[in-house]
């Protein structure tokens, strides 16, 4: 690109980004003109990048015309209006200007010290979502629970996942992991088994239970007390209940409540994976979907689906915020500070896999603040 990027100035940053914010809002008006699927080879692109990285600067114009000849070519245009593949179109023009503000901060909020704005919007976003949905106030940051943005439903369901074990492990000791039971229905996500693999649960403890259309495919509260009954009768212990609202395979609805008791009187772990249908459950029609999610110790759905937010955002409540401190926190020399160590505020990095951290939301506060607006 023209010029040294360490030394660009405020002026030639406005001028590029006018034309990058001229070229995306061209995308989206000749979008429709695309082929949904994309159309190439693979293997296409070697063909048309050097082997090598440049070792002279192209024009950004040059760059933005390798983009419309190159690499807009092989792209499968999620945001296309005739695009029905796997879950529905996931942006919108205000989550693409949180967007644009979240990489120009360029925060890495893994701390609250780190960027305490970045972690006190967090929080209070994640309550705004909360209350949107009705969500029990166990739920909400002025309990013992609260929301944190997840990259994925996949991050989402692998944690939770991750503090149920160690939560019942401290109480019957580590050795006990082989024991450990996990239940899902056929709908599930296959990420739910990828967690399992992570997280060390035996692939013969983990029971698939089957559906049919008979019930539209949700998950039997019967079959579950029976397959539970049995394990507990080979000495197995019962560990984590996933249940879903709109399984990405046929958008089943699992009944919660009474699921939510079984796993309660057997003392489960009772995840909702809400991560397809969940944010519709905003609107009052849908909202009976949820109905027994006050059962639930964990919730989460994915706003960068119906709920138009840039990927990816995926919202996650826990009720006892502590499991997951207690199964993800770290204790680095490097990462001390008297906030932290004080307990008079909240880290993130404790409630997730990574450490590092985006600014989600300031994504997500903005196309809350300007999807009236812009209506």
């Amino acid at each position: 690109m023209e010029g040294d990027m360490k030394t660009m100035d405020s002026e030639q940053l406005r001028e590029y980004a006018h034309k990058m914010v001229d070229f995306i809002a061209d995308y989206y008006k000749d979008i429709e003109t695309f082929p949904v699927l994309s159309q190439v080879q693979p293997g296409y692109l070697r063909e048309l990048i050097p082997d090598s990285a440049p070792a002279r600067p192209d024009s950004f114009q040059d760059v933005l015309d390798d983009i419309r000849d190159k690499i807009i070519p092989g792209v499968t245009h999620w945001q296309s209006p005739e695009y029905f593949a796997y879950f529905p179109s996931n942006s919108s023009i205000a989550g693409f200007l949180g967007e644009m503000l979240s990489a120009g901060v360029n925060v890495v909020g893994f701390s609250w010290i780190t960027s305490p704005a970045a972690t006190e919007l967090e929080t209070i976003v994640m309550d705004w979502l909360g209350k949107a949905l009705k969500l029990p106030d166990a739920f909400l940051s002025t309990g013992h629970g609260g929301g944190v943005i997840q990259g994925t439903a996949s991050e989402s369901v692998l944690v939770v996942l991750l503090a149920a074990r160690d939560k019942i492990l401290r109480k019957v000791g580590e050795d006990a992991i082989r024991k450990l039971v996990v239940y899902i229905s056929d709908q599930t996500h296959a990420s739910m088994q990828k967690a399992c693999k992570i997280g060390g649960i035996l692939p013969r403890n983990i029971r698939i239970l089957e559906t049919d259309s008979s019930t539209e495919y949700a998950l039997s509260p019967e079959l579950l007390t029976k397959t539970i009954s049995q394990d507990i009768a080979l000495g197995l212990i019962p560990l984590f209940l996933c249940a879903t609202i709109g399984t990405t395979s046929s958008a089943a609805v699992d009944p919660l409540l009474a699921l939510g008791k079984i796993a309660k009187s057997n003392g489960l772990w009772f995840h909702v994976d809400a991560a397809y249908a969940g944010s519709a459950c905003i609107c009052p029609e849908f909202r009976p979907y949820l109905d027994g999610v006050e059962e639930a110790d964990s919730f989460n759905m994915n706003a960068h689906k119906f709920f138009l937010t840039n990927f990816d955002c995926s919202a996650l409540w826990v009720k006892e915020r502590n499991a997951l401190i207690h199964s993800l926190s770290t204790k680095a020399e490097y990462l001390e500070n008297k906030a932290s160590q004080e307990n008079m505020v909240v880290d993130y990095k404790d409630w997730q896999i990574p450490l590092g951290r985006r600014f989600r939301s300031c994504r997500t506060s903005t196309y809350s603040g300007l999807q009236w607006e812009l209506r």
